[in-house]
């Protein structure tokens, strides 16, 4: 039950980030980086709504280990990449252009506040402890049980 729920929050994170990124995208097409290859905010906005809405969908419909990681990793880059930019400005690099953006508005700062909750959520789902199969459960130990009938411990 706890896992669905995490599985959930993580997933609404994801698409709350997905939805802000996608609706901003177009408003940051005109800042293009350098070079042969030119690659505009509005493009890599499009990108993180694409990422965050797959890794929503993976961790909702396939219900493995990885796919949280993958949750866990795109809501932590999102975290990363709004802070990086919002604190140090580090200019064009390559075809990216200049990101660097001072300000707080309330879309940034529900895209972070999402990927924030998202994070957490998976990375809560990552430390859970499960036991594998075969151990057997918390303060029992395996020559606990009787012997079955007919066999005798050694």
């Amino acid at each position: 039950m706890v896992g669905m729920m995490l599985r959930l929050v993580t997933a609404a994170g994801l698409a709350v980030d997905a939805f802000v990124h996608w609706n901003l995208a177009a408003q940051f097409d005109p800042l293009v980086g350098s070079g042969p290859v030119q690659v505009s905010e509005g493009q890599l906005f499009r990108l993180e709504a694409l990422l965050a809405l797959v890794a929503a969908l993976l961790v909702l419909l396939v219900r493995r280990r990885w796919t949280v990681l993958v949750a866990f990793v795109v809501a932590l880059a999102g975290v990363a990449a709004v802070l990086l930019y919002r604190y140090v400005d580090i200019g064009a690099v390559g075809p990216l252009p200049d990101m660097f953006d001072p300000t707080w508005y309330p879309q940034k700062t529900l895209s972070l506040v999402a990927e924030v909750v998202a994070s957490v959520a998976a990375g809560t789902l990552l430390l859970r402890v499960r036991p594998q199969r075969g151990t057997p459960p918390a303060g029992a130990s395996r020559t606990s049980a009787p012997p079955p009938p007919g066999l005798s411990r050694q």
